[in-house]
């Protein structure tokens, strides 16, 4: 049992991934560190959390007081559609795994990521925390909506049983560095990043899967980060709290795809493959509760043409460095912008791009 009181140790499952980095630049970088404060940041390497003994054997090594849960099974829409049932499966195993060894062993607080697919699909917008329940979600990725409902009802049993504080955040979609640019099951804006470079590289046209008329809410990485680790010192609330950009800021895959070439300077042809699926035409969130405990919060808009290019940059300096060690990214490399994680023999490097790239372009 963790003894109450003193400096908060905070366990970041997930810690790798592109929200994980995010909360470890704020946490860094941005003075998010209070003195006396410890932050561990998982990997999948620290442990496998869909096995009950390895989440437990992380939880007493590191005795956390606190716990950002980030860590899931995700991937792309169509590997989702293909893999429903490993999808629920693996997911309510790590979820239940790090929820009751959290409750085992004594921690504060919990603050768990969900994500906007687990709103219904057939809805009035703007979708608001209250409707999370409120018929089943949209069929492409039903088993992972699925298991990350069951942490809102999860925290509910925890604080009516145990009196626990254990809480969950809504994303909109997330973009930014140290994403996953895996075409096939990588986020749609990292996704489409790729695709349009490869595009440009290749000579050959972008295809886009579907019509790009669904609509969506990007979040910076950056600021969801700092929305996070706010809600793990402030947000008392059981019930779960949106994180988004507010509905205004809400844009077309057509216009994100746009906005990608322009940033790209790609000239050449944009192709909407309509015989593919859309997904959920519209995930349009509304911001109002959490603009009622932080109404001065400033995002990094997608829209607005210096973000836009700052951001996506960002982003595509990345996947150029994922893909190839080119000439601009060995020249950010000998100016130690980027640190290699490792090399082979063909020179193909995967970097951890800093937010610096943003000052060198």
């Amino acid at each position: 049992m963790i003894k109450a009181g003193g400096p908060m140790r905070v366990l970041v499952t997930g810690g790798s991934g592109l929200v994980g980095k995010a909360i470890e630049h704020v946490v860094q970088q941005e003075a998010g560190k209070l003195e006396g404060e410890e932050w561990i940041f998982l990997s999948s390497k620290d442990g496998d959390l869909v096995d009950v003994g390895q989440t437990r054997a992380v939880f007493e090594k590191h005795r956390p007081t606190h716990v950002i849960h980030l860590a899931a099974k995700v991937g792309g829409l169509f590997l989702h559609m293909k893999e429903n049932l490993h999808f629920l499966r693996d997911n309510i195993k790590i979820n239940d795994n790090v929820l009751q060894t959290a409750h085992e062993m004594g921690v504060t607080k919990v603050v768990s990521c969900l994500s906007s697919c687990i709103f219904p699909d057939k809805t009035t917008y703007p979708i608001d925390e209250t409707m999370i329940h409120n018929g089943p979600p949209h069929d492409s990725n039903f088993g992972y909506s699925h298991a990350k409902r069951m942490i809102d009802v999860q925290n509910r049993a925890y604080f009516q049983q145990y009196g626990h504080r254990y809480t969950a955040v809504i994303p909109t979609n997330v973009f930014g560095p140290y994403d996953n640019f895996n075409i096939e099951n990588g986020h749609v804006l990292s996704a489409l990043i790729n695709k349009t470079y490869k595009a440009k590289k290749d000579g050959t046209p972008v295809i886009v899967c579907g019509s790009g008329a669904p609509r969506r809410q990007f979040i910076y990485s950056l600021d969801l980060g700092r929305l996070i680790i706010w809600a793990l010192r402030e947000y008392k609330e059981i019930d779960p709290i949106i994180l988004s950009v507010g509905e205004e800021d809400e844009v077309s895959i057509k216009e994100a795809v746009e906005m990608i070439a322009n940033a790209l300077d790609f000239k050449g042809e944009i192709h909407f493959d309509t015989t593919l699926s859309d997904g959920q035409m519209r995930k349009t969130a509304s911001n109002a509760k959490l603009r009622r405990y932080l109404p001065n919060f400033t995002y990094t808009p997608l829209k607005e043409a210096c973000s836009v290019y700052d951001n996506i940059r960002t982003s595509v300096l990345q996947v150029m460095a994922f893909l190839k060690c080119d000439t601009v990214t060995k020249s950010l490399c000998e100016r130690k912008v980027c640190a290699p994680r490792y090399t082979n023999e063909n020179f193909e490097l995967h970097f951890a791009c800093s937010l610096s790239l943003v000052q060198v372009i």
